[in-house]
């Protein structure tokens, strides 16, 4: 049985004062309210990021122009709670069955 080689969608993210975050996107959901990513944060050493995805942050994305993407961070509370349970449950499935795998 051949393994799927696994190749990331890495992220990247300027905030308002220009500074760059790397992130890789564990996930992508639609909701009647709009586009989300689950994104986890890289550090400088990749070595150090292998299997560590503990935390995340959930974004909302909207469409710009010229097919540019923005993402923001979701300022109602209900909608973040809603959309950040969707993805826990969804991350949780994923990698535990993948740690089953090993």
């Amino acid at each position: 049985m051949s393994q799927e080689e696994y190749t990331p969608d890495i992220v990247s993210v300027i905030d308002d004062e220009g500074k760059e975050h790397i992130f890789e996107e564990l996930d992508r959901i639609e909701t009647e309210k709009g586009l989300y990513v689950a994104l986890c944060p890289l550090s400088e050493d990749p070595a150090q990021d292998e299997g560590e995805y503990d935390e995340f942050i959930v974004l909302k994305v909207v469409p710009e122009k010229d097919n540019d993407v923005t993402l923001y961070p979701i300022e109602d509370d209900e909608e973040y709670d809603e959309v950040g349970k969707i993805f826990t449950e969804r991350l949780a499935e994923l990698y535990s069955s993948e740690d089953d795998e090993d």
